[in-house]
Parts: C-alpha cells; structure tokens; sequence
C-alpha cells in the first residue's frame, strides 16, 4: 500500500492549501508517531524486531494493542487463533532476545506485568520456569524458539498475515485516486493507439482506390453500384454502402425551402374583430324581429299555431255544406 504515502502528500497539500496552519502540525506529529508506518508491512516488522532489541516492552505491547484495535479486531472470528497464536510468538521472542542479551532484569518486568494475563493459559505453564533456569536453550520447553528457524519463520508468518490484511481491507475513497487516474491514462493512451492503427488502415485503403485507377472495373462497380450513396472503409478494408447521404455531402445549396404560398391580402387583428362584431350585429337584430313578431301575436290573443287549426276547420266546414245542397239537389 505504497500509495497512501502519496495520498498523505495529498492531504498535506490541501491543508497547507486552506491555510491550516495548526492542524499541519498536528498532522506531521500523527506521521511521526504513525504506528501503521503508511500500512507498509516491512516498516511494521522492522518496529517491532526494534522494540524487541530495545527490550521495550510497553512499546512492543502498545504497538500490538494498536494492530489489535485497528486491524484484527476487524477479523472473522476463525483468525482469532491465529492471532492469539501470533502474539504469544512474539511474547516469547522478547523473552529469547532479552535472555541472549543477558537481560534479567528485563525477563522479571516481563513476568511482573503479565503474569496475571499470562496465568490462565495453559501454554505458558512451563514459561513461568523460564527464569528460574539455568540452560534454556537446551530446555525441551524452550530449546525449539532459540532456534534461527523458529524466529524467522515468525517474522515471516506475521509479515504474510500483515500482509493478506492491508491488501484485503476497505479502502477510502481519496485512496483510490492514484490507481483510477493511472487507470484512465492507460485507457485514453490504448484508444490513442487503436485509432492511430484505424487510421492508418484506412489511409492504406484509400490508397489502394486511388492506385486502382478510374478505368478499372472494380472501381467502376463500386461508383456505378453506389450512384447516390455514402462509401465508406470499414476497420477490416471492406466497403460498407449507405443509401442515405453522407451529411458531410451536404450544404446549404441543396435544402430546398418549404412550399408555402404567401397571403392574399394583409389582415390585422383589428379587421377581424370587425367582421365578428357586424355577424354579432346581424344575428341580434334577426333574434329582435323574432320577439316582436311572437309578442305582437300573443296580444292579439291568437297563437300562429291555434289560427292555422282554426282556419282548416272553417275549410272543413264549408266542404261539408256543399257536398250537402248537392246531395239535395239530386234527391228533388
């Protein structure tokens, strides 16, 4: 995870940026102290063979309960053996370093300190004879960790869990900045490269075509087939026709405008509100004459309706009476 460095750098830059000021130092003293060391395993694994050398045991456990919090706790629960089985190797390479340094004083703080986390467990029953013996390395209990095998295969084991756990744990946003701009430079110089290779097919085609030679048959087919249509080269040489044209064939000259004959005669919005206002008129003095005709024939108290059935009445009448005198006057 060698880019969080150049995300820190980031971060610096906009702080300095915004002007600051204090969160800058407070920022630079974060990096000193910086117990992940920018999440770089071998910087971790060279801390801790230095806090073991140093006989520096707070530091040493301080560091631990750091990775602790911040990584393994974050772990599924399988690993926790595996962390528990880590932690005690490195415990018990302190006590070696500090035995072959002849660092007594240092093996009874250790004891002195954790014995009351180290009682309960069943591994260090027989570490708690440690100090008290003479030839440890030729001990059954102990000989096996003084070995070179032993210790590097710890250092090893913890660099590779160290490892597998920064490379598979959640990254921030900011963090992937770096991997998607080299991202997008790669992309944008392999389309540089597909496109400077179509050109280039495509001027070798051209060049075949002109080289043909107007009297040729092929070219001849190819412009007799094509009368009207869009030619174009395609990426593997082959020529693709289009019945609709090319729009860079196109101008101005050949858009024909719309067929729209002009008006008659200029009309404004003032003559047709005239023309509504006389129909308007019109139809309102048809409507008057209407109601004087209807009142006139209700106050001389006949209906038009009434007058019609009377006057076929009267008719009727009169039919009657004279198909009557000429029936009496056959009958004398």
């Amino acid at each position: 995870m060698a880019h969080i460095q150049y995300v820190d750098g980031l971060i610096r830059e906009y702080i300095l940026f915004r002007g600051f000021s204090n969160t800058l130092k407070a920022f630079d003293n974060e990096l000193k102290s910086d117990k992940d060391k920018s999440f770089r395993v071998d910087k971790v694994i060279e801390q801790i063979q230095l806090l073991i050398h140093n006989h520096d045991l707070g530091g040493l456990r301080e560091l631990w309960t750091h990775l602790n919090n911040h990584l393994f706790r974050n772990l599924e629960h399988h690993f926790a053996t595996a962390v528990n089985k880590l932690e005690q190797s490195v415990l018990k390479f302190y006590l070696i370093v500090a035995y072959t340094s002849n660092k007594t004083d240092k093996i009874t703080e250790f004891f002195t300190k954790l014995s009351p986390e180290l009682v309960s467990q069943s591994e260090w029953k027989e570490w708690f004879f440690f100090p008290f013996c003479k030839n440890p390395e030729e001990h059954a209990a102990f000989a096996v960790c003084f070995t070179k095998q032993w210790q590097d295969t710890l250092l090893i084991s913890l660099h590779n869990f160290l490892s597998t756990i920064y490379q598979c744990m959640p990254q921030p946003i900011i963090a992937k900045a770096e991997s998607e701009g080299c991202l997008i430079k790669k992309l944008q110089e392999e389309n540089s490269l597909l496109r400077s290779k179509l050109a280039t097919i495509q001027q070798q085609q051209y060049t075949q075509l002109q080289s043909a030679g107007p009297g040729s048959g092929h070219h001849s087919r190819l412009s007799g087939g094509s009368a009207g249509a869009d030619q174009r080269l395609t990426a593997d040489g082959r020529i693709r026709y289009s019945t609709r044209p090319s729009s860079s064939m196109l101008s101005l000259n050949d858009l024909q405008p719309f067929g729209i004959p002009p008006p008659t005669h200029i009309v404004d919005d003032f003559y047709i509100i005239a023309q509504e206002s006389n129909s308007l008129g019109s139809a309102a003095e048809s409507q008057a004459r209407g109601l004087k005709s209807l009142i006139r024939n209700i106050g001389s108290g006949g209906s038009p309706v009434l007058g019609r059935r009377e006057a076929a009445l009267e008719r009727n009448k009169k039919r009657s009476g004279s198909v009557g005198s000429r029936g009496n006057w056959m009958h004398s």
